[in-house]
């Protein structure tokens, strides 16, 4: 499904998911530096390998059916009460609690609209809604955002070279497109999650000795 997207709501979609957006997503790591750490990521193919997994199995496939959810919802409160329970740990509900709070706050104080706190998927797709921007390309732009600010993190933390890195996210572009069509054909009763490893990673990164990511 693909749907025509004017101008200026493109650049709407940009403006939220570029790095200078106050969400803080460069200070979050999502658990991945507790695994390269643990030696479970090394290089390219296992960091594409991760991320992968992460995406299609865990909060990828996660976070952009509560985004669809928050994008059709009148009242988000549900939504986003159940967000917060399905976090796996205390650092990535931390992570998603303190990532929305920064988005609604930059939102309502840019664009003047009401955005009361909330987890970031569910603020996303209730900040789309009130834009009327198209669900298919935000959770495109979303789920593309979410991978390149994790290759991003891979590639200081193994290290990895730039080149590298963006040939992870372009092979990995297809499969957000790929989510964000299975996500707007499901609901929330499709919820699940069994990237088992990026959970147990994120537990790890609580008590990691040494570390530079906040998850």
């Amino acid at each position: 499904m693909f749907t025509t997207m004017h101008t200026d709501q493109l650049l709407t979609l940009v403006q939220w998911f570029s790095p200078s957006y106050p969400v803080g997503a460069f200070a979050y790591s999502h658990g991945l530096e507790w695994a390269v750490d643990a030696r479970q990521v090394t290089d390219r193919e296992t960091l594409k390998a991760w991320l992968e997994t992460v995406l299609r199995h865990g909060a990828g496939r996660t976070d952009a059916l509560f985004l669809c959810a928050a994008h059709g919802a009148e009242d988000t409160s549900e939504v986003d009460a159940l967000a917060r329970a399905f976090a796996p740990s205390a650092e990535r509900l931390r992570e998603t609690v303190l990532q929305g709070e920064a988005f609604c706050r930059a939102t309502r104080d840019v664009w003047g609209v009401d955005m009361p706190a909330m987890t970031y998927p569910v603020a996303v797709g209730r900040a789309a809604r009130m834009h009327s921007l198209p669900l298919d390309q935000t959770l495109q732009v979303f789920l593309h955002a979410f991978t390149s600010n994790l290759v991003a993190a891979g590639m200081r933390l193994i290290p990895l070279g730039q080149t590298d890195g963006q040939i992870v996210i372009k092979d990995l572009a297809a499969i957000c497109i790929d989510i964000a069509d299975t996500a707007m054909k499901g609901s929330l009763e499709d919820l699940s999650s069994t990237a088992f490893m990026s959970d147990i990673a994120s537990m790890k990164h609580e008590t990691q000795y040494s570390r530079i990511f906040r998850t």
